[in-house]
C-alpha cells in the first residue's frame, strides 16, 4: 500500500512538473512569435511611412485625396472585419485584465485582431496617420499570448492575466528594443501590480521576445544616441521647465483625447464612414501647413532632433499633437506612444529657445519624458523607455524628476490615466 501511494505521489509530482514546463513552453513559444512579429511589423511600417513621403515629395497636394480616402477604407475594414482593432490596443488588453467573460476576451484578443492591428495600422502609416506601431504591438504580443493559453487548453482563469501582461511587456519591449521598460510597462500600466510568482514567466517572456526581434533588427537604439548631460548646477532649472511644460501639454492633450474620444462616439455610429473622411482631410491639411513634418510616426524628426540633426519650427509640436488627436479620433487602428514622444521632443526644441543654458539635446530629452509622462500617467515607463532607447544614462536622475513632475501635473488636469480612461469604453460594452 505505501509503495502504491509512493508512486502515485511520484506520478502527481511528474504530472505537475510536465504542466509547469508546458506553461513555460507556451509563454516561451508565444515570446519567440511576438519577437519575429513585431520585427516584421517595423520593417513594414517603416515601408509604409517612405511610400507615403515619396508621394508627398512627388506633390504636397496627394494628401488631400489619399489621406480621406485611405482612412475611410481602414475604418470600413475595421468595423467590417476586424471590430475590435480600432485605436491603440492597450485599452483592449486592459480591458481584457478587467473582464473575466471569455466571450468578451475573445473578441478583442485573438489571432485575427493580431493579423488585423497590423494590416490596418501600415494602412494607416500609408494614408499619412499621425499613429505609432507599439501601441498595437501591445495588443499584437497580448493577442498572440492568449490565443496560444487558448490552444494549449489551459484551465487555470488566472493563467490568462500571466499571458495578456507577458504577451503586452513581450509587446514593448520587441518594438523599442527595450526589454527594461517592457518589465516596467507590465507592472506599472498593464496590471498596476506585481505577482512575485509570475515575476520570472514576464522576465522570460521579454527576453525570449527582445531578443528575436534583435536577430532579426540588429542591436539599435530607437532614437539613436546622445550624450547630452546637465553639468553646471543652473542646468537643473531644465528639470522643472521640462516637467511642468511637458505635463500641462500632456494632460490637455489627455484630456482633450478621451473627451471627444466619448463625445464622437455616437456620431460615429450613425455616419461611420463620414467621421474618418473629415478626419484623413484634417490629417491632410495639417500635413500641408507644416511641410509634411506631421505625418506618419514622428520617428525621423525626432531622432533628428535628438541627435542634433536639426531643430524643429516652433509650431511642430502643436500641429503634430493635434494630427495625433484627429488620426486616434477617427477611430482607426494605430497608437500614440512614437508621436507623444515626437510632440514632447518638438516641445523641448520650442523651449531652449528660451533656456539659452541649457544643453539642446537634454532640454528635448527632459521635455520629451515629462510630456510622454503627462499623456500616459506611467512615469516609471516614461523615463526607462526614454533613457534606453537614446542610451541616456548620465541623465537618469534629470529624467526621473522630470517625469514625476510631468505626471504630476497631468494628474492635475486629467485624474484618470488615458488608458484606463478608454479600456472602460469597451468594458461597458461587455456588461
Amino acid at each position: 500500500m505505501r509503495l502504491v501511494t509512493r508512486n502515485l505521489r511520484l506520478l502527481a509530482k511528474s504530472m505537475a512538473s510536465i504542466k509547469r514546463w508546458k506553461r513555460r513552453l507556451v509563454f516561451w513559444t508565444g515570446a519567440v512569435v511576438v519577437g519575429l512579429l513585431s520585427a516584421l511589423f517595423a520593417i513594414s511600417a517603416e515601408l509604409a511611412s517612405d511610400l507615403f513621403r515619396k508621394l508627398v515629395e512627388h506633390s504636397p497636394y496627394w494628401p488631400l485625396l489619399v489621406s480621406p480616402l485611405g482612412l475611410v477604407l481602414v475604418a470600413w475594414l475595421t468595423r467590417r472585419y476586424f471590430p475590435g482593432s480600432q485605436g491603440s490596443g492597450i485599452p483592449q488588453s486592459i480591458a481584457a485584465l478587467q473582464e473575466t467573460d471569455v466571450r468578451f476576451r475573445r473578441s478583442v484578443l485573438s489571432l485575427r485582431i493580431a493579423f488585423g492591428k497590423i494590416l490596418l495600422t501600415l494602412l494607416g502609416l500609408l494614408s499619412g496617420a499621425s499613429i505609432g506601431r507599439e501601441g498595437p504591438t501591445v495588443h499584437i504580443g497580448a493577442s498572440v499570448m492568449y490565443a496560444l493559453g487558448r490552444f494549449a487548453q489551459f484551465r487555470r482563469h488566472h493563467l490568462d492575466h500571466g499571458l495578456i501582461v507577458a504577451g503586452g511587456a513581450a509587446g514593448i519591449a520587441a518594438a523599442f528594443n527595450t526589454p527594461l521598460a517592457g518589465i516596467v510597462f507590465a507592472i506599472e500600466e498593464m496590471s498596476r501590480s506585481f505577482e512575485e510568482r509570475s515575476s520570472g514567466t514576464i522576465l522570460s517572456t521579454v527576453l525570449f521576445a527582445g531578443v528575436t526581434a534583435l536577430a532579426i533588427l540588429g542591436n539599435y537604439n530607437y532614437f539613436g544616441t546622445t550624450s547630452a548631460t546637465l553639468g553646471a548646477p543652473s542646468d537643473w532649472l531644465a528639470v522643472p521647465v521640462a516637467g511642468v511644460a511637458g505635463g500641462l501639454l500632456g494632460g490637455i492633450f489627455s484630456t482633450l483625447l478621451i473627451r471627444i474620444t466619448r463625445a464622437i462616439a455616437p456620431v460615429i455610429r450613425r455616419h461611420p464612414l463620414a467621421v474618418p473622411a473629415a478626419c484623413g482631410l484634417a490629417i491632410a491639411l495639417l500635413g500641408l501647413l507644416s511641410g509634411g513634418l506631421t505625418y506618419g510616426t514622428g520617428y525621423q524628426e525626432a531622432s533628428h532632433v535628438i541627435t542634433g540633426g536639426h531643430e524643429l519650427p516652433g509650431y511642430y509640436a502643436f500641429t503634430k499633437m493635434a494630427a495625433t488627436l484627429v488620426s486616434y479620433v477617427s477611430g482607426i487602428p494605430g497608437g500614440i506612444f512614437a508621436p507623444t514622444l515626437a510632440t514632447g521632443a518638438g516641445l523641448g526644441a520650442n523651449l531652449t529657445e528660451w533656456i539659452t543654458v541649457v544643453p539642446f539635446e537634454a532640454m528635448v530629452l527632459l521635455t520629451m519624458v515629462a510630456y510622454f509622462a503627462g499623456v500616459v500617467q506611467t512615469p516609471i515607463t516614461g523615463f526607462v523607455v526614454v533613457m534606453e532607447m537614446t542610451e541616456s544614462h548620465a541623465m537618469l536622475l534629470p529624467l526621473m524628476a522630470a517625469a514625476m513632475i510631468g505626471y504630476g501635473v497631468s494628474s492635475l488636469i486629467c485624474d484618470t490615466p488615458i488608458y484606463r480612461a478608454l479600456a472602460l469604453a469597451f468594458t461597458e460594452k461587455a456588461r
